[in-house]
């Protein structure tokens, strides 16, 4: 997914934040890297390309982008990982068993959202859900 397609800079700028080579070089990067990341994986692989940045620098602008929902997280397996927003939300099945991870498309919480709007006045976030249980596999182990 690349971030360009969703106009990071320009909705950055709306917000009233500038956008730093450091803030473009760690959502290059993260972009890159694909799929999810660590903070610390992130942190690696800019200090690879720019030494100067330091930890603080990326956990400042990770939580900048994952409040403005540029990236979001998810917990997988005990770990919080992080990836940039897709146009379409998207959700995932972590098996506490084998650790596998299995995509969900997001039309399967369309009547949760409903319903938490309807009876509950609740306007729910609902564009990265992870949830956890037992796969199929190890259900039957």
């Amino acid at each position: 997914m690349s971030h360009n397609q969703q106009n990071f800079v320009q909705q950055l700028r709306e917000l009233g934040y500038r956008v730093t080579p450091q803030r473009q070089l760690i959502m290059d990067t993260l972009c890159e890297m694909g799929g999810h990341a660590t903070i610390n994986q992130i942190y690696e692989n800019v200090h690879d390309r720019a030494p100067a940045i330091d930890r603080a620098t990326i956990y400042r602008t990770i939580h900048l982008f994952n409040e403005h929902q540029f990236v979001l997280s998810a917990v997988i397996n005990g770990q919080t990982m992080y990836e940039i927003a897709d146009a379409h939300p998207h959700h995932h099945l972590v098996c506490r068993g084998c650790q596998r991870v299995i995509p969900l498309a997001d039309h399967h919480f369309h009547d949760l959202a409903q319903h938490l709007r309807e009876e509950h006045g609740f306007a729910p976030d609902i564009n990265h859900i992870t949830l956890h249980g037992l796969c199929a596999t190890c259900q039957e182990n």
